[in-house]
């Protein structure tokens, strides 16, 4: 790789895929120990690792079939305590049920993924609450299990002959496939008339799209702070720096700005700040930016 040795063992140790230590030529068992998972059982999963596999995680079985590890969250937690083999996910899991399937590993069978104990997917144990006029017409695996047996590399080796997962826009890319096409297309684009450069002075602050039902009057605002000075409108109670920022992005900079707004124009902020809205009625930022106006803080 023609790396200092450390570089490429800082990353192979921060990332949990990388394996330092053979693996099994079966499986590696993953399992997860974070929260979730450990308050459902995880330590009674790894207590089974280590009497059918090895001691310690990271080492061989003795025939060679089968490692394991402990690893963080998966992101499974809905159906902790999980295991991560080969490629899929095994989810609720009890200590008998993975010793089966290690089992079953041993024996050249590769046992379902998903949930190991009657789930669908991550619906409540009980069964649905909601949504149940769909419970008659479901598949017979949820759509993560479907795309894993249909696959069937569950526990394949990485040898360059497994099924490519591919990305939508990666086939898009993928439909020019000849040189001469390639070519044709790089060509058209070399062909293009250059984008003409803005300068700064030409861009102005575009009046803003109000929010999807908004009321109100839109108030002035500008482009930039008066002598590049804003106000600390934190001081306002109720805006902090998310609120601050995106008021200065609606060209709201000084106090005398929001203590002059009126009713309409309230209303049209309220309705506009985006995760925010209501603010303004709710915390009086009017009567509060009069009184630091007034105090001589614009």
């Amino acid at each position: 790789l023609d790396m200092a040795y450390i570089r490429v063992l800082e990353v192979a140790t921060f990332y949990f895929m990388f394996q330092l230590h053979p693996v099994g030529s079966v499986a590696n068992i993953q399992i997860c120990g974070t929260t979730s998972c450990m308050i459902c059982g995880a330590e009674d999963l790894v207590a089974v690792c280590r009497d059918k596999i090895a001691k310690s995680a990271h080492m061989l079985s003795e025939d060679g079939k089968f490692s394991w590890e402990e690893v963080e969250c998966l992101g499974a937690c809905a159906n902790a305590p999980m295991a991560q083999i080969g490629k899929d996910y095994y989810e609720d899991l009890t200590a008998e049920r993975l010793g089966e399937i290690l089992d079953e590993l041993a024996a050249g069978k590769v046992p379902v993924p998903g949930p190991q104990n009657g789930r669908y997917a991550a619906e409540p144990q009980s069964g649905l609450t909601s949504l149940t006029e769909y419970e008659a017409d479901k598949a017979q695996h949820n759509a993560s299990v479907a795309l894993a047996v249909a696959i069937g590399d569950t526990v394949k080796r990485i040898d360059g002959t497994e099924v490519p997962l591919r990305a939508p826009w990666r086939d898009a890319a993928d439909t020019i496939s000849k040189p001469e096409e390639r070519r044709a297309s790089e060509e058209a684009r070399s062909d293009a008339p250059p984008v003409e450069e803005v300068k700064e002075e030409q861009i102005g602050r575009p009046p803003r799209e109000p929010a999807e039902g908004a009321t109100g009057r839109q108030p002035q605002g500008l482009a930039e702070a008066r002598d590049g000075q804003p106000d600390d409108l934190k001081r306002i109670s109720g805006v902090g720096p998310k609120l601050e920022q995106l008021l200065h992005r609606l060209g709201f900079f000084h106090f005398d700005q929001v203590a002059a707004w009126t009713d309409d124009e309230i209303a049209w902020v309220d309705d506009n700040l985006e995760g925010f809205k209501g603010r303004v009625t709710r915390d009086e930022w009017v009567a509060q930016a009069k009184q630091l106006a007034g105090d001589g803080d614009s």
